[in-house]
């Protein structure tokens, strides 16, 4: 991939990696974000024409690295490279997180369709048939029997907010702070959809991760919808927390903790255990 792009690998840092292994350059102002999950490498192209979309609407979002070609393929694998925010140190909030959505909101689908449309549990699908090795029999077909019972339900659904282009996994972890302010980042579930669903991620991080139940307000009030009380509140909480339960699955076995955490979610799921507490996934 450095080669590519006339870069030294040597010093880059591995900054996450969960369905992505993203890096810093150490002599570039560059992001590299490789696919690592095989299953998902379709998601780069629609990456890169929601980051140009976001661009031309001016959208405050991370740009894609200027003069590459995206997304770059070296063998069977798929990246895209993106300007380095310089890090401020600085959480965005959720006031912070509110606007950019109601921006993202505002500036609508790309024309010629260049988004797709919402479907949730299609990558939970994916992660669960790359994930096989992980899961008993038993388990898979649970994780695809829910599947269908919440996209039946979501299906029934009368939604209030009109559909539009929606980041599909917003939380203040996926905006960067850097000294021109807060951007959105991460991509991988951008599509047209109803903008409930950007309400869902800090709702369900307050009563599964134990979140200060203040950011369910602050966004609901600075947003201007809240979502948990809107009756289809609670089919699309179990939806993201089918995702939040496979979303490490195919790489599960890289790391022992996470590997449990990932199996104590799927067990809570199928006890119907809605109180119980989870722990954020810490990777190296």
């Amino acid at each position: 991939m450095c080669a590519r792009l006339g870069a030294d690998p040597r010093g880059a840092t591995l900054l996450r990696f969960t369905n992505n292994a993203v890096y810093a350059l150490a002599d570039r102002p560059f992001v590299v974000r490789i696919v690592g999950t095989p299953a998902l490498r379709y998601r780069a192209s629609k990456v890169v024409r929601i980051a140009r979309h976001l661009r031309q609407r001016g959208v405050p979002a991370v740009r894609l690295a200027a003069g590459v070609d995206q997304p770059v393929r070296v063998g069977e694998h798929l990246a895209t490279v993106w300007e380095r925010v310089p890090d401020t140190g600085r959480r965005a909030t959720t006031d912070e997180l509110a606007d950019l959505l109601r921006t993202l909101h505002a500036a609508g689908a790309p024309d010629g369709g260049g988004a797709d449309a919402w479907e949730p549990l299609a990558d939970v699908r994916a992660r669960v048939e790359a994930g096989s090795a992980e899961l008993a029999a038993v388990d898979r077909g649970f994780l695809l029997d829910r599947c269908d019972e919440l996209e039946t339900k979501a299906a029934s659904l009368e939604f209030p907010l009109a559909r539009t282009l929606i980041h599909g996994d917003a939380h203040v972890g996926n905006v960067i702070v850097g000294p021109d302010g807060p951007v959105l980042c991460d991509f991988d579930s951008a599509c047209v959809g109803p903008p409930e669903w950007d309400l869902v991620p800090v709702a369900v991080g307050c009563e599964r991760f134990g979140d200060p139940p203040s950011r369910r307000a602050a966004l609901a009030e600075r947003y201007g919808f809240d979502v948990t009380a809107w009756e289809g509140f609670e089919v699309l909480r179990g939806m993201r927390e089918l995702k939040l339960a496979t979303s490490v699955l195919p790489t599960a076995d890289r790391d022992p903790a996470v590997r449990r955490e990932a199996h104590r979610r799927l067990a809570d799921l199928k006890a119907g255990d809605l109180q119980h507490r989870w722990a954020r996934y810490r990777e190296g």
